[in-house]
C-alpha cells in the first residue's frame, strides 16, 4: 500500500474511483486472494503509482468479495485492469502483463499538457465565473486541440449559459465517438431541457398549475425548468405525475422526458439511486 494506491469496495467506489477519476486516470485493478497472476501484478502496479508519483491513482478491488462491482464493470477473468477518466471506462486489460507493457498502457492514459487549464477552468466554474471558464477552457483547446474532455466541458458550461448553438456546434464535432458516448448523450438531453425549460418562470408556472391541476402544459414546462436548474427529484415527480394524468399526452411527452432525464442522470454515478427509483415507478404506470 502507499499513498497513490488504496482498497476500494462498493460502499467508496464512487469517490475513490468515479469521482477520484474526474481528477486524475484511475486504474481498477480486479484481483482475489487465489489468483496467482494478480499476485504477480499487484507488486508492478504498485510499483509505478509510486514512480508516476499521483499522476495516476491505482485502486484495488477484491472481487471475491464486491461480486456486484465484478458484475457491474463486466468482470469475466483475474486479474483485470480498467481504467477510468471522467468517470468512465476508457481502457482495460486482463492478466499479468509485462511491467513494459503496463508502463505503455498508463502512458496513453495521461493528462494533456492543457489538462491543468482545464482543472483551473472547472474551479472557475464552482466560483460561478462561467465565463473566465470558457476563456480557460478555449486556452486549453488551442493549447491542445485533442482534448475532447475540455471541448465537452466548454459545451456543458455554454448551456448553462443559454448558448446553446455553440454547445451544439462543439457536440456535432465530436460525431460518434464511442469514447464520450454517454457524456455526449447526457449533454444532448441537457439541450433539450435548455430548448424547452430556458428562462421559464417557474413560480408563474406553480401558480397556473395551483389555479388548474390540469394545466399539463403548465406541468411540462416545469418540470423541463426544474430538470435545467437540477432539481431532479421535483422534476421527475412532476413527469411522473403528468404520466399518470395523462401518458398520451402530446406524443407522449412526459414518458420522452422522464427517458432524457434518465440518460442525463445515467452519466453521473451519484443519481444511480434516484434513476433506478423513478425508472421502476415509470414501469409500474405504464404497465
Amino acid at each position: 500500500m502507499n499513498a497513490f494506491s488504496t482498497e476500494v469496495g462498493s460502499a467508496d467506489f464512487q469517490e475513490n474511483v468515479i469521482a477520484a477519476s474526474r481528477r486524475v486516470p484511475v486504474l481498477v485493478d480486479f484481483w482475489a486472494e487465489w489468483c496467482a497472476p494478480c499476485r504477480t501484478l499487484k507488486p508492478v502496479l504498485e510499483k509505478l503509482a509510486v514512480e508516476y508519483g499521483g499522476r495516476f491513482r491505482l485502486a484495488k478491488v477484491n472481487s471475491d468479495q464486491n461480486h456486484e462491482l465484478a458484475s457491474r464493470y463486466a468482470v469475466r477473468g483475474i486479474p483485470s485492469v480498467k481504467a477510468f477518466i471522467d468517470g468512465e471506462v476508457v481502457r482495460e486489460f486482463t492478466g499479468a502483463l509485462a511491467e513494459a507493457q503496463v508502463r505503455a498502457f498508463i502512458d496513453d492514459l495521461l493528462p494533456s499538457p492543457a489538462e491543468p487549464l482545464r482543472i483551473a477552468a472547472l474551479e472557475a466554474r464552482t466560483r460561478g465565473d462561467s465565463e473566465v471558464a470558457c476563456s480557460l477552457l478555449s486556452d486549453a483547446l488551442e493549447l491542445d486541440p485533442t482534448h475532447d474532455t475540455a471541448r465537452l466541458d466548454l459545451a456543458d458550461i455554454r448551456i448553462d449559459l443559454g448558448d446553446t448553438d455553440t454547445a451544439q456546434n462543439i457536440l456535432d464535432t465530436l460525431g460518434h465517438s464511442t469514447r464520450f458516448a454517454a457524456r455526449v448523450a447526457a449533454l444532448q438531453a441537457r439541450l433539450k431541457l435548455a430548448a424547452s425549460g430556458g428562462g421559464a418562470d417557474t413560480a408563474a408556472l406553480a401558480s397556473r398549475i395551483a389555479a388548474n391541476a390540469d394545466d399539463l402544459d403548465a406541468r411540462l414546462r416545469l418540470a423541463h425548468a426544474l430538470a435545467l436548474a437540477r432539481d431532479y427529484r421535483p422534476a421527475l415527480e412532476e413527469l411522473l405525475s403528468l404520466v399518470k394524468r395523462d401518458r398520451h399526452w402530446q406524443d407522449q411527452a412526459a414518458r420522452k422526458a422522464m427517458l432524457d432525464l434518465f440518460t442525463l442522470l445515467g452519466s453521473d454515478g451519484q443519481y444511480d439511486d434516484l434513476v433506478r427509483e423513478f425508472r421502476i415507478a415509470l414501469a409500474r404506470t405504464l404497465n
